[in-house]
């Protein structure tokens, strides 16, 4: 089980959601009523489901492949620790991650 935090644009908690072992970020978002719009439907193949993690949880997650990396270029208001949700598995090893949706 892994604990998902999403803030506001302003910082503060918008909603914490416990997600099941290896669940993706994207549908736990999606689940939480969360402004995520993952067009291509996980295929990696846009940049709508780009979101900013807490630097401290950020490199608790393996890296972004080249492929991923390279979508978020086209993303807008992209950070160091921007990451695209369709990608990042919930593993129990994470145990918590916070995470806001760009302005």
């Amino acid at each position: 089980m892994t604990v998902v935090r999403f803030l506001r644009s302003d910082g503060s908690l918008d909603r914490e959601m416990d997600a099941p072992g290896d669940a993706i970020l994207l549908q736990v978002a999606q689940d939480a009523g969360q402004p995520l719009e993952g067009t291509c439907g996980g295929q990696m193949s846009c940049s709508t489901c780009h979101v900013i993690v807490a630097s401290d949880d950020f490199y608790r997650l393996p890296p972004a492949s080249e492929e991923e990396d390279y979508l978020l270029d086209f993303a807008a208001g992209v950070t160091p620790t921007s990451r695209l949700a369709c990608q990042i598995v919930l593993r129990e090893e994470v145990g918590a991650l916070t995470v806001r949706m760009p302005g």
